[in-house]
């Protein structure tokens, strides 16, 4: 997913003095926010960087389709627009697994 009319929605919380909410908290207009919808859970991407180190920092639990096709979105956005990309795609080479996983990713300091 990328936000398109979000990015115009102004915040109303109080210190944000009307600016943009997605600018506000952060956000660039480069990030993705990719869903497992196995898993029901994904996080907010930025293409164009390494994939697995990125699920590393995320820890998101994913299916194991997620990995190779976070590979796929990233080489595909270095050369393509979102909105031209497939509806449908194949990974005749993602590995066959029976269930999803969470990666361990650095340990945090308590």
């Amino acid at each position: 997913m990328r936000f398109d009319t979000e990015w115009e929605y102004r915040s109303a919380a109080p210190g944000c003095g009307g600016n943009p909410l997605l600018k506000s908290i952060g956000w660039n207009p480069n990030q993705i926010w990719v869903l497992d919808l196995q898993t029901c859970e994904g996080a907010a991407f930025c293409p164009g960087g390494c994939s697995k180190a990125d699920l590393e920092k995320h820890r998101v639990w994913v299916c194991p389709l997620f990995e190779p096709f976070l590979e796929w979105l990233y080489a595909e956005l270095a050369t393509k627009l979102f909105d031209d990309l497939p509806a449908y795609i194949d990974l005749p080479d993602a590995p066959f697994l029976m269930s999803g996983y969470r990666r361990q990713g650095k340990a945090h300091a308590a």
